[in-house]
Parts: C-alpha cells; sequence; structure tokens
C-alpha cells in the first residue's frame, strides 16, 4: 500500500476535527420546546434577543443551548391546609402553566430549569393556604369549591405573573376532611334536605286545601246564584214542558192535570 502524502495526513486531521466541531456544533430543537443560548465567551445567558425555535441550528462549539418546553404542562399538588377554624383539610390540585416565551432567558438566567420546584409550586401552596384559611370545612366540603378554585388561581397568577411563568388555570381535585368532621357535614345536609322536603309536602298540601276551598266556594256561589233565578213560575213552565215530552212517550201512564204539587200534573205510569 502506497503510502499517503505528507499534506494528506494533516488535512485527514483537519477534516475530522471540523466533523466533530460541526456535530458539537448542530443542536435539534424538537416540537413544543425552545432553546436558550449561553455564551461563553460573549456575555453568558441571551435575553435580548428571542429563544431559538424548533428544528435544526448551528452555533459555536464552545456555546450551550438548554431546552425548554413551551408547551401547556401539568403540576399536581397534594397540601395539607387549616380552615378558618383551625381543622387541618387535605387539599389535592392541579395547575396548568408554561413558561412565557419571550423571557424564556430570562427565566433561565433568573430561576433555572427547575423554576417549577422554585416558583410555582411554592406559589400555589401559598395561595392555597391564605384562601382556605378564610373558609369552614363545611364551605369547603360543599357549596364554596368553585369559588374557592377561582380565588387560588388569582392568588397564584399575581405571584407568578412577574416571575416569567404564565398559570393557565387551577383545578381543585379533592378535598379530605377529617373523618368525624365529614361524618358530621353529611348527617347536616341529610337533615336539611329532609327538613326542605318536609317543607316543600307542607307548602303542596296547603296549595291543594286551597284549591279546594276555592272550587267548593265556586260551586257554592253557582248554586246560590241558580236558587236566586229560579222562581215559581220558571219551575211550573219547565214542570209543564217536562210533562209534554213525557205524554208523547209510548210507555203506558196516566197523566192527572193539576193533582201533582204546585199544580203541577201528577204522572202514573205502569212501574
Amino acid at each position: 500500500m502506497e503510502k499517503l502524502p505528507k499534506i494528506g495526513i494533516p488535512l485527514i486531521v483537519i477534516l475530522i476535527i471540523l466533523i466533530v466541531l460541526v456535530a458539537k456544533s448542530a443542536i435539534t430543537i424538537k416540537a413544543g420546546e425552545s432553546g436558550v443560548l449561553y455564551k461563553t465567551f460573549g456575555g453568558g445567558v441571551v435575553t435580548d434577543q428571542p429563544p431559538l425555535g424548533e428544528g435544526f441550528h448551528l452555533i459555536a462549539p464552545w456555546n450551550k443551548v438548554y431546552v425548554y418546553e413551551v408547551r401547556q404542562q401539568e403540576v399536581f399538588e397534594k397540601m395539607q391546609v387549616l380552615s378558618s377554624n383551625g381543622l387541618e383539610i387535605i387539599l389535592e390540585a392541579s395547575a396548568w402553566y408554561q413558561p412565557l416565551y419571550a423571557k424564556l432567558g430570562s427565566l433561565h438566567q433568573e430561576k433555572g430549569q427547575n423554576y417549577v420546584a422554585r416558583v410555582l409550586q411554592p406559589a400555589i401552596r401559598s395561595a392555597a393556604r391564605s384562601v382556605v384559611g378564610r373558609y369552614t370545612p363545611e364551605q369547603l366540603y360543599s357549596s364554596k369549591r368553585d369559588a374557592i378554585q377561582v380565588e387560588i388561581f388569582e392568588e397564584t397568577r399575581k405571584i407568578v405573573e412577574d416571575q416569567y411563568v404564565q398559570l393557565n388555570e387551577i383545578l381543585i381535585r379533592d378535598v379530605t376532611l377529617p373523618g368525624t368532621i365529614k361524618d358530621a357535614i353529611e348527617r347536616k345536609l341529610k337533615q336539611e334536605q329532609e327538613s326542605l322536603e318536609y317543607e316543600f309536602r307542607l307548602i303542596t298540601a296547603d296549595k291543594e286545601a286551597q284549591k279546594q276551598r276555592i272550587e267548593a266556594q265556586g260551586k257554592a256561589d253557582a248554586n246560590r246564584i241558580l236558587s236566586a233565578s229560579l222562581t215559581d213560575k220558571i219551575l211550573k213552565d219547565k214542570g209543564i214542558e217536562a210533562t209534554l215530552k213525557l205524554s208523547q212517550s209510548p210507555n203506558s201512564k196516566v197523566i192527572v192535570i193539576g193533582s201533582g204539587e204546585d199544580g203541577l200534573p201528577l204522572i202514573l205510569g205502569n212501574n
């Protein structure tokens, strides 16, 4: 095998070095991610330019890129908090969040890649303790859960809005009370429900009684009006009309004119 020319060896070495440098300089940022550039000889973290977007990038081999997920993410928190009367409540909540894309460099420089544990989780715990401390266990267990969720979201958002984190939603997953308190609340709610049902039955019965009284009064008024309008002459005329109709019937009968009560005809049938 012929020996390589003297100039060939340096070229091969240079080519290998170039390949290594290109390999170290190339970076691919995946979908839903973004990169923060760190310039070793140029001032450190770049905060005055947009972060690196998705796709292929070439950077100087002595620089470095820190990759962040910029899609919406979720963090789960299980906390022990105190109600307004000092009872211990276990609160389970989820937070939907994402880093502020335009401030990703500042987030990396000031908070670092562990910003969730350093910023978001403490903020959620602080807000939850503050909000829950304003409510009783009964309110936490039943009627005020939605209001509590909104208040925790608003207080957490105020804390993190200057920390380069965007909070999208807080969801209360579960509220766990001490067993004795939970049983007492459930008994109270059951009694209140039974009381409401009994009150409803009383109202329904009263309305039915009122309806019957109105109907009876209407019938009495109708009978009184009818009685006042029926004079003796009208009754005799009606009796005569009825007699005439009966006399036309084929059934055997004897009609005695003027022999009935009030001078009305008396009808004697074969039955």
